[in-house]
């Protein structure tokens, strides 16, 4: 399960409605359950189609104080791995069986790679409506820790006071868009190296 943070002015089902146009044909089907602040967007195979294993993911939307939490859920692999098993089965027994298991297999490839796909069309709908996971207006003041003024977040040294604010301007984590302090090293929210 991986979480991003995309700051600015989102609205859940903007997202939520990228993914159904992108996922909803072939041999995905897609439902969307929740509210105008808290959404979950399901993305499964289909149960009656011609080839690969049974795989799902969830998408889940929801409005922040700054924008927008997304996480996107475990993948079942279950009848991926089972789909996969088959066809190798049927190669060790039959080497040119892999050619009547070739469509089984590709749709198998394509439902790996879900997770990305999703994260592509989330990152992409970002950029189009303008935000993304740098800090939004809200977030782009900093408060001098000498005397509690509130400064532009590019000032070097507190209005009021003159003291350097270099050490407290907040800054995002590149990979998910989570607020980390100058300070720390590992993202707390995705765990990957802060650099």
């Amino acid at each position: 399960m991986s979480t991003r943070i995309y700051h600015g002015d989102l609205d859940p089902r903007q997202i939520a409605n990228n993914l159904s146009a992108t996922f909803h044909r072939g041999n995905y089907q897609v439902q969307q359950i929740g509210d105008k602040d808290s959404l979950a967007v399901q993305i499964a195979t289909r149960q009656n189609r011609s080839s690969g294993g049974r795989t799902a993911m969830t998408a889940t939307i929801s409005k922040v104080a700054d924008g927008l939490s997304i996480t996107v859920g475990q993948q079942n692999w279950l009848g991926l791995a089972a789909s996969l098993g088959f066809s190798a089965l049927s190669a060790v027994h039959n080497p040119l069986s892999l050619l009547n298991r070739l469509d089984d297999i590709a749709q198998d490839v394509e439902s790996i790679t879900l997770e990305d796909q999703i994260w592509g069309v989330v990152d992409q709908t970002a950029r189009e409506l303008g935000t993304g996971q740098a800090l939004s207006s809200r977030l782009s003041r900093t408060v001098c820790p000498y005397c509690l003024t509130a400064n532009e977040i590019a000032a070097g040294r507190c209005i009021a006071c003159g003291a350097p604010l270099g050490e407290v301007q907040p800054i995002t984590c590149l990979n998910c868009g989570f607020v980390v302090q100058k300070d720390e090293t590992i993202c707390p929210n995705c765990k990957k190296r802060l650099k």
